[in-house]
């Protein structure tokens, strides 16, 4: 069963909206929302969420002020400056708190609790297209890159279980800890960039994390027709490192306005740029087969 991975190396140029596109025109799919920092697939879809689970990652510590006696061991022992003195008595600022347990190892009385800490949400919903493994993150939460493998897991014994053909899933942007989960044994990751120095230099850098993992790569570049002359610095990159270039899309208001009446590209026109993109999906999906079955 391929995997196809769409990511972008930062953020804004177009992937969620192609993701969307992909997700219309595929069959037999499940899909993954992987960007669980700041997840927006849901945005297009409009998933109905049919199970929820809470996501517990790490420790937090917690003082028990009915048994703490104030003495101010924890405060000296933090190196983090995480534990305060209020007219409540002490408590431990959570967001300062980096669970790293010595206050609750040096406490005298035992008053400090270190239960698991909730760090977000993840859902199996269904959408129009078909199932969707998404999540959140709750406002600074990390352990992004443990959800991330979360939900490929669930994605891919649901895809195993089920008979789906196909899995699809939306990366996040940048090239740290949530994409190198999300590229783990993917068979295809789809690149879409822009012609921009920022935009070429991200695809360098996610390019680069590819091939140390060995994951073959197709690149879409959004709005081509802003620069010419960085496109073509593109297609030589794209040359050098022997990539597939498996389409270029014209700068375009209709991915804005698709995106207001809450659709696709390839819902909202009949033709035009949605024939375009059809055709890189046609060239994606049979390269993603043929990278499976190589």
């Amino acid at each position: 069963m391929p995997e196809i991975t769409i990511l972008s190396g930062k953020g804004g140029t177009g992937k969620t909206s192609l993701t969307a596109a992909f997700a219309h025109l595929a069959s037999n799919h499940i899909l993954c929302d992987l960007d669980v920092d700041a997840p927006d697939l849901h945005l297009i879809l409009k998933p109905e969420n049919e199970y929820l689970e809470e996501f517990f990652s790490g420790h937090e510590a917690i003082i028990d002020q009915t048994l703490c006696t104030g003495c101010g061991e924890c405060i000296e022992r933090c190196h983090f400056d995480a534990i305060k003195e209020t007219p409540d008595g002490l408590v431990v600022d959570q967001l300062a708190c980096e669970g790293c347990k010595v206050c609750v190892h040096f406490c005298p009385a035992d008053a400090i609790e270190f239960p698991m800490r909730r760090c977000g949400q993840w859902y199996l919903s269904k959408t129009r297209f078909g199932p969707l493994v998404h999540a959140q993150l709750f406002p600074g939460e990390e352990n992004s890159g443990l959800l991330v493998s979360l939900l490929r897991q669930q994605a891919r014994g649901m895809a195993e279980k089920e008979g789906y053909d196909l899995i699809l899933s939306d990366g996040a942007p940048g090239i740290g800890c949530p994409v190198i989960s999300s590229l783990s044994g993917t068979d295809l990751a789809v690149i879409v960039t822009e012609p921009t120095p920022s935009g070429t230099h991200d695809l360098d850098r996610v390019v680069d994390l590819c091939e140390h993992f060995k994951i073959p790569v197709a690149v879409i570049i959004n709005k081509y027709d802003i620069n010419l002359d960085q496109v073509r610095t593109i297609e030589n990159f794209c040359q050098d490192h022997h990539l597939n270039l498996v389409g270029k899309l014209p700068y375009d208001h209709a991915f804005t306005e698709a995106m207001v009446q809450v659709q696709t590209i390839t819902e909202y026109q009949a033709s035009g740029l949605a024939d375009e993109v059809r055709k890189i999906w046609t060239r994606v999906e049979t390269l993603a087969r043929l990278k499976k079955a190589a």
